[in-house]
């Protein structure tokens, strides 16, 4: 099991190139990718967003890349040679005009001159690039992963704690559940008592507690508990991506436990139901974090 928070930084440095990939990730209900890499590396955006999702299944991506070419033949000088004539014109001109004097170096001041030499980056090798961005991607998912895995054993064994809790409460509910019936029907008599009846129906108290009994009947929920239980714990212990999972048998083990707590009649179960509704909040709120 993995949790979908992970942060992994790795640079690069291959034949005068220089790669950083630097990749976040914090939960979200599907695969959510944020890319931020340089004009430059444009053409590379499909094969790199091809990579992250076979390796991340859920979660909000961030990935942040920064490159640099250092390599001799990474930018070219270019040399507007028609503009030098101009310029070598221009200047023999003023030299016939101030009869030879204030000579100047030629060479020196042309090039000094605007849009004379203009530095282009030259054309990138795409193909060593790409390779480049996917390796340095590679060893920075790799750090991704072991983090996500590191956060995914934690987050198993605070999900199993809460389940125990859950469970606990829900064998408490189960053992007060029975004696219900019979303290209403005491309370039942005690009332009756009070209100000056003599002489009981026991007939009627009888048909008066079975009703009560099968209005508050909680069986059937406690028995899906256990089920919703076990399959919680499967996932827990399985690989892969069990968040979704996850989430839908935490929203029954909610919809169980309201159902408990609008049927219960006794004070005790109520009081179990909410302490038990505060651990599936818990599980809930932990699940979100789960691939």
């Amino acid at each position: 099991m993995r949790s979908m928070t992970g942060y992994g930084r790795r640079l690069v440095s291959r034949d005068g190139r220089e790669m950083t990939v630097e990749i976040k990730t914090v939960n979200h209900r599907f695969l959510d990718v944020s890319l931020r890499m340089p004009r430059a590396l444009s053409f590379a955006e499909e094969a790199v967003r091809k990579k992250l999702s076979q390796r991340l299944r859920r979660g909000h991506v961030d990935m942040n890349v920064t490159y640099l070419n250092l390599r001799a033949d990474a930018r070219i000088v270019r040399v507007d040679e028609g503009l030098v004539s101009q310029y070598q014109d221009a200047v023999a001109r003023i030299g016939r005009i101030l009869n030879g004097t204030g000579e100047i170096d030629l060479a020196s001041f042309i090039a000094a001159q605007p849009d004379v030499m203009q530095v282009t980056v030259a054309e990138e090798d795409q193909e060593a690039v790409l390779q480049l961005l996917l390796d340095t991607m590679e060893a920075a998912l790799s750090d991704v992963e072991d983090m996500r895995s590191r956060e995914g054993e934690a987050l198993r064994q605070d999900l199993s704690l809460h389940l125990d809790e859950v469970a606990s409460l829900r064998d408490e509910i189960a053992r007060i559940a029975p004696e219900v019936p019979r303290i209403y029907q005491e309370k039942l008599k005690a009332r009756l008592s009070e209100l000056g009846v003599q002489e009981l129906d026991e007939q009627r108290l009888y048909q008066e507690v079975a009703l009560m009994a099968d209005r508050c009947a909680i069986d059937e929920e406690l028995s899906r508990l256990i089920s919703h239980f076990d399959q919680v714990k499967e996932a827990l212990s399985g690989n892969g991506e069990v968040g979704r999972r996850l989430d839908f048998l935490v929203q029954e083990l909610n919809r169980e436990v309201n159902t408990i707590g609008s049927k219960a009649s006794d004070a005790r179960i109520t009081k179990l139901v909410v302490a038990a509704k505060s651990e599936i909040e818990k599980l809930r709120e932990q699940v979100q974090n789960v691939e």
